[in-house]
């Protein structure tokens, strides 16, 4: 395995975090606290608790979820979709490193993105409400799945789009209103029941309970099965990726 030149990748990618610092980590930052300012005292000061847990504190899991899902689809998107754009894809697959190893620094690189701006979103709510995280094991188990899994599908969309329209339309009108959909900021079980079965077709809902899970110890759904889908939707992204490289598909045009 060529470590030095899947290092160097990483780096590279690394180093636009620090370029486009505000929108990186600033702006996500904001957001989550005029979040806490919107959610938290306007519907907070009306809905106390639910399932035990102070309304406020309850929507931390969803608001880190959230980030998490929009970060690691633009991070590993963008990255990937630059190169084709402006034609150094072709330095790319021309050099002395494998489509393996390409994956790993450019997935690598938008899955710690995202995995910083979520746990400064963790800090930054702690500063608003009492936030205790029950499983800690598992909340770092939901937050690099997480990660890894959404940056892979984000690199598959960066491949995919053929304009910067086509690039933000599956984050933008399909995985956020999925996520505000998904119980990012209420508990399904609040539902009637015809829009709680509804809702179990989201695979958000499946990311959001486990995480919020591990935080407070109780979810909408299961834990394994949130643990399974996860790895399922990991597995399918990792095989699409597998794929692309074998085909060349928009790679090689």
């Amino acid at each position: 395995m060529n470590l030095l030149g899947t290092w160097a990748l990483y780096r590279f990618e690394m180093a636009r975090t620090l370029r486009t610092l505000w929108q990186s980590i600033a702006a996500p930052v904001i957001t989550t606290a005029l979040y806490f300012i919107v959610f938290g005292g306007a519907i907070g000061s009306r809905m106390q608790e639910v399932d035990g847990v102070q309304y406020g504190a309850f929507i931390v899991p969803g608001l880190i979820m959230l980030t998490l899902l929009t970060q690691s689809l633009s991070n590993a998107s963008i990255g990937i979709y630059f190169p084709k754009w402006t034609g150094t894809i072709f330095e790319l697959l021309s050099a002395p490193i494998s489509p393996a190893e390409a994956v790993i620094a450019y997935v690598g690189a938008a899955a710690t993105k995202s995995i910083v701006i979520g746990l400064i979103i963790l800090l930054t709510a702690t500063f608003f409400v009492p936030v205790r995280i029950d499983h800690p094991l598992a909340m770092i188990t939901f937050l690099v799945l997480t990660s890894v899994t959404f940056s892979m599908m984000g690199f598959i969309i960066g491949i995919w789009a053929e304009g910067f329209e086509q690039l933000s339309f599956i984050p933008t009108l399909i995985v956020t209103p999925l996520t505000f959909l998904g119980g990012a900021f209420y508990s399904i079980d609040m539902l009637p029941g015809v829009w709680r079965t509804v809702s179990l077709f989201n695979p958000v809902v499946y990311l959001v309970s486990g995480f919020r899970w591990s935080f407070y110890g109780a979810g909408d759904v299961s834990v394994g099965l949130s643990l399974a889908f996860t790895g399922a939707f990991m597995l399918v992204c990792l095989a699409i990726i597998v794929w692309i490289f074998r085909t060349g598909y928009r790679l090689k045009q």
